[in-house]
């Protein structure tokens, strides 16, 4: 088993007591996942009855930890050790915002 990413991320410019040795530059990564029909339905019906959409923040929470991953990818293929400013955003894409977008971006460094 590959041992767990040892990446830290922040979403602030800078890491108390850690100061930046080196700046590897702007980082970003998105993750794309298509809305299923049922999802839709259900979600419709609780907007109706009120509560939470559980399947659509199960969605959206996977779609967040692949954009991260990537992000982690990105950061290690520089050489960094670290991510600063990390920012994440949802958007729907596609003709009618049928697909849920997740990107977050940051700056790879060498702390």
């Amino acid at each position: 088993m590959k041992p767990a990413s040892t990446m830290l991320i922040t979403t602030t410019p800078f890491i108390e007591g850690r100061p930046v040795r080196e700046y590897k530059g702007a980082i970003y990564s998105q993750a794309i996942l298509g809305a299923n029909i049922v999802l839709d339905l259900m979600a419709a019906i609780r907007d109706v009855i009120g509560g939470h959409s559980r399947s659509y923040e199960r969605v959206l929470a996977r779609a967040r930890e692949d954009a991260i991953k990537s992000l982690i990818k990105e950061a290690e293929k520089v050489g960094a050790n670290a991510i600063v400013g990390m920012d994440l955003d949802y958007n729907t894409v596609g003709p009618q915002g049928q697909m849920m977008m997740v990107s977050v971006s940051g700056t790879a460094v060498v702390i």
